[in-house]
């Protein structure tokens, strides 16, 4: 059964968005972007997938400053029908997946302070910017989101909200896809981390195995560390496919019975790309919580 929501915060809208105040950004909060913007475009070209750095292109996010959500809706709108909207904070659940089924993202409008560079407990404006929003310009990855909204509905009616979280986790956030027989990055807490970016493709420690959805919804995940585990997937025409046509509904029934898997384990039928080490596990702790939305 899906729980009353709590009431908004002060200030905030009976959905919880905020107006974004862009005009109340400060020149030091401006270069900050500017500083993460420009560390990560640098080293991402070869390493995150196409449609990303696209992205950047179309909605004009190479120019300096912290975007203003309402330009970057204009071009989100006339690309995919998105837009973008701000929110004080962490929003319910219900609230999430009611503003991803109608096309709305939502985006923390602060941003971290410079002692805050590589460590944040909460997503700010460059993780959910940055990380998320250039891949709403591809029209099936724009669909997957949407379709996740709509399951998150469902699934908040049923009481599986915690199983569908992990193919957030697994794909929005920390997601791998296979291009031309290489791994490319594309999942946000992945491309908004500089450390993770490198992590999540060249160290030996994690497995990088194939996307599978009822394997993936068995599997926890860390929220205090890098991921010792990275699903892959062929296209997202695929992941669309896979989910927007799956009746999730008897795969929850299904997996009442069956013991969530650790990151570390490998199962019989796990298509494997890398079958990791796990000799860095709890190394980086504490080092990347600003990806964990």
């Amino acid at each position: 059964m899906a729980q009353a929501l709590p009431p908004p915060p002060a200030g905030a809208a009976a959905d919880w968005t905020v107006p974004q105040e862009w005009h109340l950004y400060g020149a030091a909060e401006h270069a900050m972007w500017d500083r993460l913007f420009e560390r990560q475009s640098r080293m991402l070209r070869g390493r995150v997938v196409p449609e990303f750095i696209e992205g950047l292109d179309i909605l004009r996010m190479t120019k300096p400053g912290i975007p203003d959500f309402g330009e970057l809706s204009e071009r989100l709108m006339q690309r995919t029908g998105w837009q973008v909207v701000a929110v004080p904070g962490l929003v319910p659940d219900r609230l999430f997946f009611e503003h991803l089924a109608n096309r709305r993202f939502v985006a923390g409008r602060f941003i971290r302070s410079p002692g805050q560079i590589d460590y944040l407990q909460e997503p700010d404006v460059f993780h959910d910017i940055f990380g998320h929003v250039p891949l709403l310009t591809h029209p099936a990855f724009a669909d997957y989101m949407q379709a996740y909204g709509e399951g998150g509905l469902r699934a908040d009616g049923l009481g599986a909200i915690d199983r569908l979280a992990r193919l957030y986790w697994y794909t929005v956030e920390f997601g791998l896809i296979r291009r031309d027989g290489a791994l490319k990055l594309y999942g946000a807490g992945i491309v908004s981390s500089h450390g993770e970016s490198i992590f999540a493709l060249d160290d030996p420690s994690p497995h990088r195995l194939g996307f599978d959805l009822r394997r993936l919804m068995r599997t926890r995940y860390r929220i205090d560390d890098y991921q010792q585990c990275y699903f892959v997937i062929d296209s997202f025409e695929d992941l669309l496919r896979q989910t927007a046509e799956t009746d999730f509904a008897p795969i929850y029934r299904e997996l009442e019975g069956e013991a969530d898997l650790d990151p570390a384990e490998i199962v019989a039928q796990d298509r494997v790309f890398h079958w990791g080490t796990q000799h860095r596990v709890g190394e980086h702790s504490g080092n990347s919580a600003e990806e964990r939305s």
